[in-house]
């Protein structure tokens, strides 16, 4: 499989984020999200073999492990890896676009499914029957721009996950909305969702890699 980065650092999003926590990052993705922080993952990168991947995970001192990219759901080689780290033990979590069906995701591993905002510029690629298919510990997210894109999420929380066991998560888009406007929104709204921000930016910053 083809490889951008592993690495270990603090869990910085999702129901998980504080935990110490190995990334493993795969090469490529076909979408091209407009606030995208990770545009270094769409090419470039080497090939390692599932041991290689599975040998430098191992040498870290963690037991929770994170599948991202790029979009790791575009290497075929990622079912194998996820069901190898379970198989040892390892609690599995899978970063995923939500353009790609999850059917094939081993039920064990916590999605963390994207729901693209309107302002993505790649809102018309959301797989949506990813929402049916998440498993009771699956997470969904959302990246928000500004207030429309809040409003349309919104409007899909109260229509398609009001009433789900899934946490959902608000994210601002970090140099695009202010952290304190979509906690006001979310406030005024009353609504139940979980306000995220992606801590590993304020802990290391925003253009740092490998954290």
């Amino acid at each position: 499989m083809r490889i951008t980065e592993i690495f270990f650092s603090i869990q910085g999003e999702s129901t998980h984020a504080g935990k110490p926590c190995v990334f493993v990052r795969l090469t490529g993705c076909s979408l091209r999200c407009v606030y995208c922080d990770t545009k270094y993952a769409y090419a470039g990168g080497r090939e390692m073999s599932l041991q290689e991947v599975l040998g430098v995970v191992a040498g870290h001192p963690a037991k929770l492990v994170e599948v991202t990219g790029g979009e790791p759901l575009e290497q075929e080689e990622v079912y194998l890896l996820m069901s190898s780290l379970l198989d040892r033990g390892y609690t599995v979590m899978l970063e995923t676009g939500g353009h790609h069906s999850v059917v094939r995701v081993p039920k064990p591993v916590i999605k963390v499914i994207d729901i693209k905002c309107p302002d993505s510029r790649e809102g018309d690629t959301v797989y949506w029957d990813n929402i049916e298919l998440a498993e009771p510990h699956d997470e969904f997210k959302f990246v928000i721009s500004s207030q429309a894109d809040y409003d349309w999420s919104k409007n899909i929380y109260l229509e398609k996950l009001r009433g789900r066991p899934n946490p959902v998560l608000f994210s601002p888009a970090h140099d695009d909305l202010p952290a304190r406007n979509l906690a006001r929104w979310i406030l005024d709204d009353g609504l139940p969702v979980r306000l995220q921000l992606q801590i590993h930016k304020y802990i290391w910053g925003a253009d740092a890699r490998g954290v």
